[in-house]
């Protein structure tokens, strides 16, 4: 039969559902502590509990050695002559437990000592039960009731043990009441001084999961699959959904008929909102279906390797496709697991523009580079804006004629200069191709290599070019300058 004080101690187990034997060893430590209090001992200890009296029994426990003189610690070691003394059937190595009496003489703080000692075990024993309970269980979604509000955080009673919910972890849409019973994601069970500390959440993407399982059948029977989630509490959810049976439409099964499913969802979640989007393999497709409500005009993948879109929408579209503080594309780039850069029609025409402006002035030419045009005239078109030769080749007679200081005379000669100028590049390059083209393979000498000139070649574009420039110079103009400055000079006289 047992004793009342063991039959108490595993009443105290099964509450909290620790093994009774850790408490019972509590009880022995305290005694031991009390003991060691109360003696102002160092010799080692050890208490017994005997579970049909009730009884605790305290005592020392020293070593036993054979001889005096390899005692080296006498609160630790006996020789064999003294511990026979105690016990006739003793041993070299085998240990000699002396009792020491603990009834009567232990009092009120020593008692209060072992309170604490069990006290503080029987914690212990109850953070490593709950922690072992409740680590595997990480992701799960438990039914809570609402114990208590303490500053920011809801405590809930989810069976065996509290668990607290920190700001973060609600949704911004929800306020609880005391005994509310609401349902929850286990979120992580941490180790914490002042006991087992299991964290729970309602703003968890598994907790929107758990929801379309419950309310729709074919998510629960397999048919339709969750492929992705990406969540902010209390504002927008997006859900990517596929359906394994062709026959069988994903998204409106999880809208159902008149969006009763999805709307019995909304009311758990206290109206936060749901977007039910088609998964597909394809990037570009599923980025268009995941920035929905808004219309996309154009997908395209910058980096693979990095997964990089860049996402071209309508200029009315791109507040829409941003969303509000930028969340509808932080939870489509969450959703897809791909970065994604949102540009309007008129942001990518000004981008390819700028490209187009830094392509052309990478390979712009400087006026001085056209040697007829002389220092005075390069310096008024350079005033005029006109730095490049591209430049002064792309504008007309009138508006040369336009800038201070050129007239007619100055415009043509501006306009011999330039194609002269043209002419002479694209002989070189004729030249260089001309010298790079016909050579036969020396095995057979006969055969040239395709685009080889032929024996008796044509007048070569330099030829002509250069007999085009000198055809004005052949025919009397009646002129005598010869330079711009000179041309300059006349058109100051007229």
């Amino acid at each position: 039969m047992a004793s009342e004080l063991y039959n108490t101690i595993d009443a105290l187990s099964r509450e909290k559902g620790i093994d009774p034997q850790v408490v019972v060893s509590a009880v022995e430590d305290a005694i031991v502590v009390a003991t060691r209090k109360y003696y102002k001992s160092q010799e080692n200890l050890r208490a017994q509990l005997d579970k049909d009296s009730g009884k605790i029994r305290a005592f020392a426990v020293k070593t036993i050695v054979e001889a005096a003189e390899q005692v080296e610690d006498p609160n630790l070691q006996v020789t064999l002559n003294d511990a026979r003394k105690s016990d006739p059937n003793a041993e070299i190595g085998g240990e000699l437990q002396i009792p020491k009496v603990t009834e009567g003489i232990l009092g009120r703080i020593a008692a209060q000592l072992a309170k604490q000692v069990i006290f503080q075990k029987v914690r212990e024993a109850e953070r490593d039960t709950v922690y072992n309970e409740y680590i595997g269980r990480v992701g799960e979604i438990v039914n809570a009731t609402v114990k208590r509000i303490e500053g920011p955080d809801v405590i809930f009673d989810i069976g065996k043990a509290e668990a607290r919910a920190p700001r973060k972890e609600q949704s911004r849409l929800e306020s609880f009441a005391i005994g509310e019973r609401v349902r929850v994601v286990i979120a992580r069970v941490e180790k914490a001084s002042k006991g087992p500390a299991v964290v729970v959440s309602r703003a968890a993407p598994e907790l929107v999961q758990h929801l379309f399982q419950t309310e729709v059948p074919e998510i629960y029977d397999g048919t339709v699959v969750i492929r992705a989630i990406a969540r902010e509490a209390g504002e927008r959810t997006k859900i990517a959904v596929m359906s394994k049976d062709k026959e069988v439409d994903a998204v409106g099964a999880c809208v159902g008929m008149k969006g009763m499913r999805v709307q019995s969802i909304i009311r758990e979640l206290r109206g936060e909102k749901i977007d039910i989007i088609e998964y597909h393999e394809d990037a570009v497709t599923f980025a268009e279906k995941a920035l929905q409500p808004a219309k996309v005009s154009r997908v395209s993948i910058l980096d693979s390797t990095d997964k990089h879109l860049e996402v071209v929408v309508d200029d009315s579209q791109l507040s829409l496709a941003i969303g509000k503080k930028g969340q509808n594309v932080r939870l489509a780039a969450k959703l897809l697991g791909w970065k994604i850069d949102i540009k309007s029609e008129e942001e990518k025409r000004q981008e390819v523009e700028a490209q187009m402006a830094e392509l052309t002035s990478a390979i712009a030419t400087p006026l001085e580079s056209v040697e007829a045009l002389g220092e005075g005239l390069v310096e008024k078109l350079k005033a005029a804006g006109i730095s490049t030769v591209e430049a002064l080749a792309d504008m007309t007679p009138e508006q040369l004629e336009a800038i201070e200081g050129i007239g007619p005379k100055t415009v043509e000669k501006i306009s011999v200069a330039v194609n002269n100028y043209f002419a002479t590049l694209e002989g070189a390059e004729g030249v260089a191709l001309e010298g790079g083209e016909g050579v036969a393979l020396p095995e057979n000498e006969g055969i040239a290599t395709e685009g080889a000139v032929e024996a008796e070649p044509a007048p070569t574009e330099t030829e002509e070019v250069e007999a085009e420039a000198a055809a004005p110079d052949s025919e009397p103009s009646g002129e005598t300058e010869s330079t711009p400055e000179a041309v300059e000079a006349e058109e100051q006289k007229e």
